[in-house]
């Protein structure tokens, strides 16, 4: 049989949403169709122990996505030597790159000398750090240009494709990212776990993610001074290491909101978990900093998929994640007061807090489950002749409009929509 080779520079057990998002389409296909060839990091060969499909580990991560460093340069041919190799040894009829770079770079490469088409996927941050320099908008464009198809995480992601990249609608498609609703769950409030964490009874609001300027986390710091005088007793908790952790800290000096503030630093998958089952009310601030943008926002999946009511910036992909006024409130955070606002009305209301945490873990049931995001991927590979039609394997797709009860045309899960 066949098979696609996955190139991931990030996959589990290395901790990252697209490697997250790539291992849960593949492994749901038959373990014949599928070898991946990923990075190297802790705990990964007991990790492939345990996986039907086989996983093969290289040294991806590379010293620059670009090729104008000598040591970049004999890295990635090392890359495409031992890439080379495994295609001339196995029946490998296609590529799906995880990144365009470098992932997709070393696709391209491989197409010229093996005539082995490829697709990439596209989450959207990437798109920017390429344009920073010409060097990587050259290959970038390279890329892009020369796959047989683009997945793109949301439709902002491909509207970017289509208009910023010049690529041909119909190339391009929308699978987002999903969540484990079996895990994900909701939870009933724990007393325990929540005097465990530092929160007590005190009013919560939750945000996970690498602190970068792009996640927000300081416009929420400065939205609470604002924010207490609604709820005088609120805390932010903050999930999550970056590079913007000493600056949050200095501007929780400066305001003097330290009694308000809770920095949880990484966490277990057991503790992360507990604190989207037991917070208030979850905040993922983003908005577009020099060009950084939030491409989905998987974040926002796992606390719905608590029973949680969501905020999120209005920037990148986080309006698709999730249902404007439903299951939470897609809101400017490029200022403090909207926030502050917003997180004021939730906090003092929670009758809304609960219908729309009801609505949210719907939401996500019914349109985000991994099951029924990996048989749209499926239907895309078959389309383009990178699967066999047959049945056993797939999942029915999910189409419909949560709320409504109406079922669109099942292919526009798969097709790519029209961009204005």
């Amino acid at each position: 049989m066949n098979e696609i080779l996955v190139l991931a520079s990030v996959f589990p057990p290395q901790i990252g949403g697209s490697g997250r998002w790539l291992y849960e389409l593949y492994r749901r296909l038959p373990p014949s169709a599928v070898r991946i060839v990923a990075g190297c990091c802790s705990g990964c060969e007991e990790f492939d122990e345990r996986q039907p499909m086989h996983i093969e580990r290289q040294p991806l991560h590379l010293p620059s996505w670009g090729l104008m460093h000598p040591q970049a340069a004999w890295h990635f041919y090392q890359a495409y030597r031992r890439l080379s190799k495994i295609i001339a040894q196995n029946t490998v009829s296609c590529i799906h790159a995880g990144k365009p770079l470098p992932e997709g770079l070393l696709a391209w490469f491989l197409r010229k000398k093996t005539k082995t088409g490829y697709l990439v996927y596209v989450h959207g941050e990437e798109l920017n750090i390429a344009r920073s320099s010409r060097e990587l908008a050259f290959w970038t464009q390279r890329v892009l240009t020369g796959a047989g198809a683009i997945i793109a995480n949301s439709g902002n992601t491909r509207a970017l494709l289509v208009h910023d990249w010049h690529l041909q609608p119909g190339r391009v498609y929308v699978v987002h990212p999903g969540v484990d609703t079996d895990y994900f769950r909701p939870a009933p409030p724990s007393r325990h776990v929540r005097h465990k964490l530092g929160w007590n009874d005190r009013p919560t609001v939750l945000t996970v993610g690498r602190l970068q300027k792009r996640k927000g986390q300081d416009m929420l710091i400065r939205a609470l001074p604002m924010a207490r005088q609604a709820v005088p007793d609120i805390l932010y908790a903050i999930v999550g290491d970056g590079p913007e952790r000493q600056q949050l800290h200095s501007l929780v000096d400066a305001l003097h909101v330290q009694e308000h503030v809770r920095f949880h630093g990484d966490l277990t998958d057991r503790d992360l978990l507990e604190c989207y089952q037991q917070c208030d009310l979850f905040a993922l601030p983003n908005r577009e900093v020099a060009g950084d943008f939030e491409g989905f926002g998987m974040v926002l999946l796992e606390a719905q998929a608590c029973g949680k009511p969501v905020i999120a910036g209005r920037s990148g992909g986080t309006g698709e994640a999730l249902w404007d006024g439903v299951t939470g409130l897609h809101i400017p955070c490029d200022r403090p007061e909207p926030l502050a606002h917003a997180i004021g009305q939730l906090l003092q209301d929670p009758d809304r807090r609960r219908t729309m945490g009801t609505a949210a873990r719907t939401w996500v049931v019914e349109r985000f489950r991994w099951p029924i995001v990996a048989g749209q991927a499926q239907e895309i590979f078959q389309s383009l002749g990178h699967l066999p039609f047959h049945g056993g394997n797939g999942l029915p797709l999910d189409c419909g409009v949560p709320g409504t009860g109406r079922t669109d045309d099942m292919a526009s899960c798969t097709r790519p929509p029209t961009v204005p």
